[in-house]
């Protein structure tokens, strides 16, 4: 069975890392980005160096139109999603909640919450047993976010992380008989890009001290564990959180 995976958020980051190790690993792969395409055309070049197909798919997943749009998109020009990482997220200015508006709450929610649902639900329509489909994996990038709650940065942020672990629990048990996984990683600390969006680009080096292992992650370490939880030696696992947080 060919496989085949849609990575949001693909071209920067974690889904970077993670577009890069399933082609490595066999993967045709869809590189999905927002706003940056010559980064995801990039990761794309990248992916097809290791031999597979790849293409990149332009599509804001807090959009219900442009989620539908880009896995027809990879029906038609690569075949039927067999794996999903539902990385893409955005974090806003660090800020306490007495002075956060509906508005940025509604940004972080849509893309971190309400993207992941949909393309969980494009995925599920095609991966089921029930629909016709021959199964799949989906992993969900959460964050420790979700179980410390980031005071005074990003409770926004942390609150839309713990919507996604329900989502990864709900979805695992309403789907386990349907030959789909849903699995999910917490990254904590990691050397992104991300944090500059939240107004401190070099946040992992004041923190990392907080850590155990007092050093902050690399993209490349998430996404081995994102890789391990689409593979068939993770075959058992569904409704299952990886967290790399250096023991935090």
């Amino acid at each position: 069975m060919n496989r085949i995976v849609i990575v949001t958020g693909g071209g920067r980051g974690i889904g970077a890392s993670t577009c890069r190790l399933a082609a490595e690993r066999g993967f045709a792969v869809c590189v999905n980005y927002r706003a940056n395409q010559s980064a995801a055309d990039a990761v794309a070049a990248e992916c097809k160096r290791a031999g597979v197909r790849a293409i990149t798919v332009q599509a804001d997943v807090a959009v219900e139109a442009d989620v539908v749009r880009l896995f027809e998109t990879v029906d038609r020009e690569l075949g039927r999603v067999t794996a999903l990482v539902n990385n893409a997220g955005i974090l806003e200015q660090q800020t306490r909640v007495e002075h956060m508006d509906a508005a940025r709450i509604a940004r972080v929610f849509g893309a971190n919450v309400t993207g992941s649902f949909l393309c969980c639900r494009e995925a599920v329509r095609r991966m089921s047993t029930a629909r016709g489909g021959a199964g799949g994996a989906i992993v969900n990038v959460s964050s420790v976010a979700a179980r410390v709650g980031s005071p005074g940065e990003y409770v926004d942020y942390a609150a839309a992380k713990g919507a996604i672990d329900t989502l990864t629990l709900g979805l695992a048990k309403e789907v386990a008989e349907e030959g789909i996984r849903i699995n999910a990683v917490r990254p904590g600390f990691i050397y992104t890009d991300i944090h500059a969006s939240g107004g401190e680009p070099g946040r992992v080096d004041r923190v990392k001290q907080f850590v155990p292992m007092k050093r902050g992650g690399q993209p490349e370490e998430v996404a081995a564990a994102i890789l391990w939880l689409l593979s068939d030696e993770a075959s058992y696992a569904t409704g299952t959180f990886i967290d790399l947080a250096g023991g935090r």
